[in-house]
């Protein structure tokens, strides 16, 4: 392990939440819930003024629901968070050329690597500057922490949260893990914490008593090895700056069980076609379908096919997890479906319609070859205007805004941007033509926007 504190683990605060709050004025202070808004959503992210009742994420929606009615719940923003996670992540290779990205909102970054940082007190000024860039970049916060490996960066982030930096100087590691609990370590979930308590080891000092051969018997020898190294303060674990993708997939979780097993393989074939788009954009093929089928008892099935060689063609991989979809009993009901392709490669082989049998009988049976110009989700909008609760519109009239809600024939908005007052709301009939959908606006002006920047 190094001798200084140089590898910064960033983690934005309630990132999707926060992001939201920066966008509505209205909602800055008050608990906002986003996520799935359907009987069986999940909490994606909930702002600190929600956590406050309890709300956390990956929670059901519908608890979410009973322990913070008077939340806003906003359905997610995704391609919004992306552009906003872009010009973080830009401003963390400008510290390093080691930038290992966990999630839209999470990285770890190799200091050292970058010239930016050798001692204690270098790597503190770079973290808290690159603290304030962020906020003046974005408008939003992150909390950093700066340690000597990986595993102790993302505990001194998560110690800093919300907005704060942290520091674990070398050579105490040992001392300031040792009471914590041992659900502080990576790869010890529930499961793991449980087995450990009933053994007696709660704290990370009590894994280091037990010793490296009781760990060892009670979870498996890799497992055992690395969390006993882990309880001593060792991970070797480099910034890896690129993490291959091992596949690509897409799923849908649906808020009725579907028992129609017609409706289930036409759900399987709009799923493989917005996989292959996203294979497609990625410039990957693969030569591995993969079908998931989760039932009505919430029993999960993975089915797999490897194929002579990597496809990115629509009808092979569609025609691939249909047959898949025959080995398994979708009898009671499925509450969701998934489609993946692994094996990635990028290259095609362009005689894998040989592999799908059955390919022109597919056809011919009325399975539409959807191309790039014709996205199923295009094909399906249209068919009526849906208002997402969260999502951006612009009315001719009133200008920029956004859906608190929809129902009955009509749609709320509250019409604010970033910068303005707390908005006001109005509501229209869903059809209303001088309403339109709308791209998110930056959090930020940038600085060409303002005449006094000169």
């Amino acid at each position: 392990m190094r001798k200084a504190p140089t590898i910064l683990h960033l983690d934005m605060d309630a990132f999707y939440a926060s992001a939201e709050q920066a966008s509505k004025p209205s909602l800055r202070g008050k608990a906002v819930v986003v996520g799935g808004l359907g009987p069986r959503g999940v909490v994606a992210t909930a702002s600190y003024e929600a956590r406050v009742f309890g709300v956390h994420s990956a929670m059901p929606m519908a608890q979410a629901r009973r322990l913070a009615p008077n939340a806003a719940y906003l359905v997610p923003r995704f391609g919004f968070y992306k552009a906003i996670s872009e010009q973080v992540m830009g401003l963390l290779r400008e510290l390093s050329p080691l930038v290992e990205p966990l999630s839209l909102d999470e990285a770890f970054v190799d200091l050292e690597a970058g010239g930016t940082a050798w001692d204690e007190a270098s790597a503190r000024l770079a973290g808290a500057k690159l603290r304030a860039d962020i906020r003046a970049v974005t408008g939003l916060t992150g909390s950093v922490g700066l340690a000597a490996s990986k595993m102790l960066a993302k505990i001194a982030s998560e110690q800093a949260k919300p907005d704060g930096l942290v520091v674990i100087e070398p050579g105490t590691e040992r001392a300031m893990l040792g009471p914590m609990s041992v659900r502080t370590l990576p790869g010890v979930g529930p499961a793991t914490g449980d087995h450990l308590r009933r053994a007696g080891i709660h704290t990370v000092d009590e894994i280091v008593e037990a010793g490296e051969d009781e760990l060892v018997r009670l979870l498996g020898k890799a497992h055992g090895h690395g969390l006993y190294a882990m309880a001593l303060a060792r991970d070797e674990r480099a910034v890896v700056a690129e993490r291959e993708a091992k596949s690509v997939s897409v799923e849908d979780t649906y808020d009725v069980d579907i028992h129609d097993r017609v409706r289930v393989g036409l759900e399987v074939q709009r799923l493989a076609d917005r996989c292959v788009r996203r294979l497609r954009a990625a410039g990957l093929s693969g030569r591995t379908i993969v079908l998931k089928v989760r039932r009505y008892d919430f029993s999960t099935l993975t089915r797999s096919e490897t194929l002579r060689g990597p496809t990115d063609d629509p009808a092979v991989v569609r025609e691939a997890a249909l047959r898949l979809l025959e080995g398994v009993d979708s009898t009671g009901g499925v509450r969701l479906l998934g489609v993946g392709v692994s094996g990635l490669a990028d290259f095609t082989q362009e005689d894998l319609f040989a592999q799908a049998a059955g390919v022109g009988a597919g056809a011919e049976q009325g399975v539409e070859e959807v191309g790039d110009d014709a996205p199923v989700e295009e094909r399906d909008v249209v068919v009526e205007r849906r208002w997402v609760a969260g999502h951006d519109v612009r009315h001719s009239e009133y200008g920029h805004g956004w859906v608190q809600g929809s129902g009955l024939g009509r749609v709320t908005v509250r019409f604010e941007t970033p910068d303005s007052e707390p908005g006001r709301v109005r509501t229209f009939l869903v059809d209303d033509p001088r309403l339109e959908s709308a791209e998110p606006l930056p959090l930020v002006q940038a600085l060409g926007s303002h005449p006094h920047h000169l």
